[in-house]
């Protein structure tokens, strides 16, 4: 599975606990920490953690490494290590605050296909 394919993956089960504008950015030409940025948000911290346990359990079952998880407890921003892939997954207030899209503007989006989003 390429690293396209793992974004779409993550995205799709970010969509199956209903996220919040999903977005996939192509980090390859703007930053040397990761290759794809996938960014979405809930509207609680149930949600939030709901998200980002639907990404980690999605990553095991296709053998892939989840490299570590933080921000979990607080569920206001948790980040999700896939490696080349980092998941962003922000409470709704945190992120128009955070506004990563407008802070890497230079990145290229990503057609994700997401149920409900789009």
């Amino acid at each position: 599975m390429n690293n396209k394919e793992i974004v779409q993956k993550a995205a799709t089960a970010c969509d199956d606990k209903r996220a919040e504008d999903i977005v996939a950015l192509d980090m390859q030409d703007v930053s040397l920490m990761a290759d794809y940025f996938l960014i979405c948000h809930g509207s609680n911290e149930r949600q939030v953690q709901a998200i980002a346990r639907s990404i980690k359990e999605s990553m095991e079952e296709q053998d892939i490494d989840v490299r570590r998880m933080e921000g979990y407890e607080q569920a206001r921003w948790v980040l999700v290590d896939l490696g080349d892939i980092v998941c962003h997954i922000f409470h709704k207030d945190e992120r128009s605050y955070y506004n990563l899209e407008r802070l890497w503007g230079d990145a290229s989006r990503v057609e994700l296909q997401v149920g409900h989003n789009g």
